[in-house]
């Protein structure tokens, strides 16, 4: 955990789509406390009417360079450490692939460690030392 679904507008390079994936990831490893090897993503591309969005709400003007970031996470984080994300993701997708701040929107939505299968048909987050064996920690 975290699962990240990315939503653009089709016609990027591999690079830059590799560029988005490294830079979210690199924002919740540093400020939202992920394991460097929770890696998990979706990168959506959509064509010209499918990704739809005000340009004005709340933020903008956004342009046709907008990207919709949709974060499941698997435990809630404080205020401050949602708003050290948001600003750390904004700082380094402006880097790298070169995103403008204005295009970026991050959802993200919490549930339940044991509503999390990563394969085994376990749900490893609800057992004990989950989170040392997450972080490479011997237990």
């Amino acid at each position: 955990m975290p699962f990240v679904r990315i939503s653009l507008l089709r016609g990027k390079s591999p690079e830059y789509l590799r560029a988005v994936s490294d830079s979210i990831h690199r924002a919740m490893v540093e400020t939202f406390n992920v394991p460097p090897a929770d890696r998990f993503q979706v990168i959506h591309q959509h064509e010209p009417g499918e990704l739809i969005f005000d340009v004005n709400y709340l933020a903008g003007p956004r342009s046709d360079g907008f990207v919709l970031f949709a974060i499941t996470a698997g435990k809630p984080r404080s205020t401050e450490t949602r708003h050290a994300f948001f600003k750390r993701a904004a700082e380094l997708l402006g880097a790298s692939p070169g995103i403008r701040p204005e295009d970026i929107m991050i959802v993200i939505t919490t549930t339940s460690p044991d509503e999390w299968s990563f394969g085994d048909g376990k749900a490893q987050m609800s057992e004990p030392g989950w989170e040392a064996r997450a972080f490479g920690r011997v237990t």
